[in-house]
Protein backbone atom coordinates (compact mmCIF):
# COMPACT_ATOMS: atom_id res chain seq x y z
CA UNK A 1 0.00 0.00 0.00
CA UNK A 2 1.49 3.36 -1.02
CA UNK A 3 2.37 5.87 1.68
CA UNK A 4 -0.22 8.36 0.47
CA UNK A 5 -2.87 5.63 0.73
CA UNK A 6 -1.70 4.83 4.26
CA UNK A 7 -2.27 8.46 5.18
CA UNK A 8 -5.78 8.32 3.71
CA UNK A 9 -6.56 5.20 5.76
CA UNK A 10 -5.57 6.93 8.99
CA UNK A 11 -7.48 10.07 8.03
CA UNK A 12 -10.60 8.04 7.21
CA UNK A 13 -10.55 6.27 10.57
CA UNK A 14 -10.09 9.59 12.37
CA UNK A 15 -13.03 11.05 10.49
CA UNK A 16 -15.41 8.18 11.20
CA UNK A 17 -14.42 8.08 14.90
CA UNK A 18 -15.96 11.54 15.31
CA UNK A 19 -15.96 13.36 18.63
CA UNK A 20 -14.93 10.26 20.58
CA UNK A 21 -11.67 10.02 18.67
CA UNK A 22 -9.56 6.89 18.31
CA UNK A 23 -6.51 5.63 20.16
CA UNK A 24 -3.10 4.90 18.70
CA UNK A 25 -3.55 1.25 19.67
CA UNK A 26 -6.88 0.96 17.88
CA UNK A 27 -5.44 2.62 14.76
CA UNK A 28 -2.63 0.07 14.77
CA UNK A 29 -5.04 -2.86 15.24
CA UNK A 30 -7.44 -1.69 12.54
CA UNK A 31 -4.78 -0.94 9.94
CA UNK A 32 -2.24 -3.63 10.74
CA UNK A 33 0.47 -0.95 10.82
CA UNK A 34 3.14 -0.93 13.51
CA UNK A 35 2.61 1.68 16.23
CA UNK A 36 5.73 3.71 15.24
CA UNK A 37 4.42 3.83 11.66
CA UNK A 38 1.02 5.04 12.87
CA UNK A 39 2.70 7.74 14.98
CA UNK A 40 4.66 8.89 11.93
CA UNK A 41 1.53 9.03 9.80
CA UNK A 42 -0.33 10.99 12.48
CA UNK A 43 2.50 13.53 12.63
CA UNK A 44 2.48 13.84 8.83
CA UNK A 45 -1.28 14.40 8.89
CA UNK A 46 -0.93 17.01 11.62
CA UNK A 47 1.71 18.90 9.63
CA UNK A 48 -0.37 18.63 6.48
CA UNK A 49 -3.35 20.31 8.17
CA UNK A 50 -1.24 23.00 9.82
CA UNK A 51 0.47 24.06 6.60
CA UNK A 52 -2.61 24.00 4.36
CA UNK A 53 -4.46 27.30 4.78
CA UNK A 54 -7.33 25.97 2.65
CA UNK A 55 -7.90 23.03 5.00
CA UNK A 56 -10.41 23.49 7.83
CA UNK A 57 -9.15 20.60 9.95
CA UNK A 58 -6.69 20.17 12.79
CA UNK A 59 -5.53 16.99 14.51
CA UNK A 60 -5.95 17.00 18.29
CA UNK A 61 -4.37 14.63 20.80
CA UNK A 62 -5.59 13.85 24.33
CA UNK A 63 -3.51 11.20 26.02
CA UNK A 64 -3.31 8.42 23.45
CA UNK A 65 -6.56 9.44 21.73
CA UNK A 66 -6.60 11.40 18.48
CA UNK A 67 -9.51 13.19 16.85
CA UNK A 68 -10.22 15.67 14.10
CA UNK A 69 -11.57 19.14 14.83
CA UNK A 70 -12.02 22.41 12.96
CA UNK A 71 -9.40 25.14 13.24
CA UNK A 72 -9.96 27.71 15.96
CA UNK A 73 -10.40 30.67 13.58
CA UNK A 74 -13.54 28.98 12.22
CA UNK A 75 -15.18 28.97 15.66
CA UNK A 76 -17.60 31.89 14.93
CA UNK A 77 -19.10 30.30 11.82
CA UNK A 78 -19.20 26.83 13.42
CA UNK A 79 -20.94 28.31 16.47
CA UNK A 80 -23.48 29.99 14.20
CA UNK A 81 -24.17 26.66 12.48
CA UNK A 82 -25.26 25.08 15.75
CA UNK A 83 -27.24 28.08 17.02
CA UNK A 84 -30.42 27.25 15.10
CA UNK A 85 -33.58 28.75 16.60
CA UNK A 86 -35.78 26.11 18.23
CA UNK A 87 -38.72 27.37 16.15
CA UNK A 88 -37.10 26.03 12.97
CA UNK A 89 -38.67 22.63 12.10
CA UNK A 90 -36.49 19.57 12.32
CA UNK A 91 -34.88 18.67 9.00
CA UNK A 92 -35.20 15.16 7.65
CA UNK A 93 -31.60 14.41 8.64
CA UNK A 94 -32.18 15.59 12.23
CA UNK A 95 -35.48 13.74 12.44
CA UNK A 96 -33.87 10.57 11.15
CA UNK A 97 -31.10 10.67 13.77
CA UNK A 98 -33.58 11.59 16.51
CA UNK A 99 -35.84 8.69 15.55
CA UNK A 100 -32.99 6.18 15.62
CA UNK A 101 -31.93 7.42 19.05
CA UNK A 102 -35.52 7.30 20.30
CA UNK A 103 -36.14 3.70 19.22
CA UNK A 104 -32.73 2.18 19.97
CA UNK A 105 -31.42 4.19 22.94
CA UNK A 106 -28.92 4.10 24.44
CA UNK A 107 -26.95 4.04 21.19
CA UNK A 108 -23.51 5.16 20.07
CA UNK A 109 -22.79 7.48 17.18
CA UNK A 110 -21.02 4.68 15.29
CA UNK A 111 -24.16 2.52 15.59
CA UNK A 112 -26.27 5.42 14.29
CA UNK A 113 -23.84 5.89 11.40
CA UNK A 114 -24.11 2.17 10.57
CA UNK A 115 -27.90 2.41 10.31
CA UNK A 116 -27.88 5.63 8.25
CA UNK A 117 -24.80 4.91 6.17
CA UNK A 118 -23.49 8.46 6.72
CA UNK A 119 -21.72 10.44 9.44
CA UNK A 120 -24.05 11.75 12.18
CA UNK A 121 -21.81 13.90 14.40
CA UNK A 122 -23.21 17.22 13.21
CA UNK A 123 -26.83 16.12 13.53
CA UNK A 124 -26.23 14.76 17.04
CA UNK A 125 -24.64 18.04 18.14
CA UNK A 126 -27.60 20.01 16.80
CA UNK A 127 -30.05 17.75 18.63
CA UNK A 128 -28.03 18.16 21.83
CA UNK A 129 -28.10 21.96 21.44
CA UNK A 130 -31.86 21.79 20.99
CA UNK A 131 -32.09 19.74 24.19
CA UNK A 132 -33.73 16.75 22.48
CA UNK A 133 -30.79 14.35 22.89
CA UNK A 134 -28.17 13.94 25.60
CA UNK A 135 -25.24 11.68 26.40
CA UNK A 136 -26.11 8.67 28.53
CA UNK A 137 -22.86 7.21 29.79
CA UNK A 138 -20.24 5.36 27.77
CA UNK A 139 -20.25 1.95 26.15
CA UNK A 140 -17.93 -0.58 27.79
CA UNK A 141 -15.93 -1.14 24.60
CA UNK A 142 -12.61 0.01 23.12
CA UNK A 143 -12.48 3.79 23.13
CA UNK A 144 -15.47 3.90 25.51
CA UNK A 145 -17.70 5.79 23.05
CA UNK A 146 -20.54 7.97 24.30
CA UNK A 147 -24.05 6.58 24.24
CA UNK A 148 -26.97 8.85 23.38
CA UNK A 149 -30.55 8.97 24.60
CA UNK A 150 -33.57 11.25 24.30
CA UNK A 151 -34.52 13.79 26.98
CA UNK A 152 -37.72 14.86 28.71
CA UNK A 153 -37.72 17.82 26.30
CA UNK A 154 -38.03 15.25 23.50
CA UNK A 155 -41.14 13.83 25.16
CA UNK A 156 -42.59 17.32 25.55
CA UNK A 157 -41.78 18.24 21.93
CA UNK A 158 -43.75 15.27 20.60
CA UNK A 159 -46.47 15.35 23.25
CA UNK A 160 -45.48 12.03 24.83
CA UNK A 161 -45.77 11.15 28.49
CA UNK A 162 -43.24 8.30 28.15
CA UNK A 163 -41.23 6.41 25.54
CA UNK A 164 -43.90 3.70 25.64
CA UNK A 165 -46.11 6.09 23.65
CA UNK A 166 -43.74 6.15 20.68
CA UNK A 167 -45.70 5.27 17.53
CA UNK A 168 -45.27 1.60 16.59
CA UNK A 169 -43.03 0.72 13.67
CA UNK A 170 -44.52 -2.41 12.10
CA UNK A 171 -45.76 -5.67 13.54
CA UNK A 172 -43.66 -7.76 11.14
CA UNK A 173 -40.25 -6.17 11.75
CA UNK A 174 -38.06 -5.63 14.79
CA UNK A 175 -35.85 -2.57 15.24
CA UNK A 176 -32.84 -4.66 14.17
CA UNK A 177 -34.39 -5.08 10.71
CA UNK A 178 -35.08 -1.40 10.10
CA UNK A 179 -33.14 1.36 8.42
CA UNK A 180 -33.14 5.08 9.20
CA UNK A 181 -35.93 5.91 6.77
CA UNK A 182 -38.41 3.64 8.51
CA UNK A 183 -37.50 5.07 11.90
CA UNK A 184 -37.92 8.56 10.48
CA UNK A 185 -41.32 7.93 8.91
CA UNK A 186 -42.71 6.58 12.18
CA UNK A 187 -41.56 9.59 14.17
CA UNK A 188 -42.48 11.97 11.35
CA UNK A 189 -46.09 10.85 11.59
CA UNK A 190 -46.04 11.76 15.26
CA UNK A 191 -44.58 15.19 14.51
CA UNK A 192 -47.21 15.85 11.84
CA UNK A 193 -49.92 14.87 14.32
CA UNK A 194 -48.42 17.27 16.87
CA UNK A 195 -48.36 20.10 14.31
CA UNK A 196 -52.02 19.47 13.38
CA UNK A 197 -53.04 19.56 17.03
CA UNK A 198 -51.19 22.85 17.49
CA UNK A 199 -52.93 24.34 14.44
CA UNK A 200 -56.32 23.21 15.72
CA UNK A 201 -55.53 24.70 19.13
CA UNK A 202 -54.51 28.01 17.57
CA UNK A 203 -57.69 28.01 15.50
CA UNK A 204 -59.85 27.55 18.58
CA UNK A 205 -57.98 30.35 20.35
CA UNK A 206 -58.53 32.70 17.42
CA UNK A 207 -62.27 31.96 17.37
CA UNK A 208 -62.44 32.50 21.10
CA UNK A 209 -60.78 35.89 20.79
CA UNK A 210 -63.13 36.81 17.97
Amino acid sequence: MAEQSNLAVIEGLLFISGDEGITLSDLAKLTGFMRPAVSTLLERLKQKYEHDSDCALVLLKSGNTYRLATKSHLAPVIKHYFEVPLTVPLTNALLEVLAIVAYKQPITRVEIDAIRGVQSSGSLQKLIVRGLVTTSGRLDAPGRPFQYATTTAFLDYFGLSSLKELPPLTEQLTTDDLDGDIFMRALQRKEQQREREEEQGNGKTAKGNG
